[in-house]
């Protein structure tokens, strides 16, 4: 650990030792270098202390964290163990503790901040049941959410990092990427829009179910979104509903992980197709769009299904797949 302030740095405690080597005497060497006598005391013995190992690597000459050796005043290991065991049994602070153990507050601070438990335990929190279902069939169920993305004529800063530049792209807009995942098969779907209104979504749900049926999935029984307001409050989604005769579950509020199937597709969408590369043109990356997913759900390893693409689990389901 160098400090800023020494004025012998590795340079020059290496030219220090040389003159030295050289016949120089200590007070000698010491003046032309401009330090004390004593510093070059110092480093010279350093220097014959050290192994061959310890100069050829330059170890020898390196300094040293200002850390005693020993301290006398330090507390005995049977008292630091004591303010220790009273900290874990009933987690009070370093006033609490100093009544109940007889020392002065600051003592105990250091003890605990020597061992790294100066900083209180919060109550634990409530373990949330972890429930993980799956529905039967092949399209039965589906999850489905939006993904925003940025429009762009160039790069942004994700690609240069440089953040003070103008971004020229800037007002371009927004695409939004509505997806639909098939629970039992992961099997996804996913058209980009310019909105996330009510009437797009329920127009994205009914070619999804055609995409889905065509894919060898069955009927909806249901569908599972979040509780946007495309979603909840539209009568266009609830029409789209009601023509596929499919109940609609609305998952309770701040639980993303009830519809965590589409929610872990989109972190897959974002991370191997979206920001996979540093695309030219937001155009660009929506026309790669359709070979990632064809790669995605009849390629790509899936771990939930055993390192399988998704689509095997519909062939499997329907008896075309051995």
């Amino acid at each position: 650990m160098e400090d800023g302030r020494c004025r012998l740095g590795p340079g020059g405690r290496k030219t220090l030792v040389s003159l030295i080597e050289q016949g120089a005497s200590l007070r000698a060497a010491a003046r032309s270098l401009g330090v004390a006598p004593a510093t070059a005391h110092r480093w010279w013995h350093r220097w014959q202390e050290a192994s061959v190992g310890q100069r050829a690597s330059g170890r020898a000459l390196a300094a040293r964290p200002p850390t005693p050796r020993r301290c006398p005043w330090r507390l005995p290991e049977a008292e630091e163990r004591r303010i220790l065991d009273a900290r874990r049994r009933t987690n009070l602070g370093p006033a609490r503790l100093a009544g109940l153990l007889g020392r002065r507050r600051s003592t105990i601070h250091k003890v605990l901040a020597r061992h790294g438990v100066s900083r209180r335990r919060r109550s634990p929190k409530a373990e949330r049941p972890a429930r993980r279902y799956e529905w039967s069939q092949p399209g039965a169920l589906l999850h489905v959410d939006t993904k925003q993305l940025a429009r762009f004529d160039r790069p942004g800063h994700f690609a240069h990092g440089d953040r003070a530049e103008h971004h020229r792209s800037r007002g371009a807009g927004y695409l939004y990427a509505h997806c639909a995942v098939d629970d039992r098969s992961r099997l996804a779907y996913v058209e980009l829009h310019r909105d996330q209104r009510g009437d797009t979504s329920a127009a994205f749900l009914g070619r999804a179910v055609r995409w889905f049926r065509e894919a060898g999935c069955g009927p909806p029984e249901a569908v599972m979104t979040d509780n946007a307001l495309s979603y909840a409050a539209s009568g266009h989604f609830r029409q789209a509903l009601a023509d596929i005769d499919a109940r609609h579950i609305l998952i309770p509020p701040r639980t993303p992980r009830w519809n965590g199937k589409v929610e872990r597709f989109i972190r897959t969408l974002d991370e191997e197709w979206a920001h996979a590369r540093v695309w030219a043109t937001s155009a660009r990356r929506t026309r790669a769009l359709p070979s990632f997913l064809r790669y995605y759900n009849r390629r790509r390893p899936h771990t939930s299904l055993g390192d399988r693409p998704p689509i095997s689990r519909v062939q499997q389901e329907r008896g075309q797949y051995t």
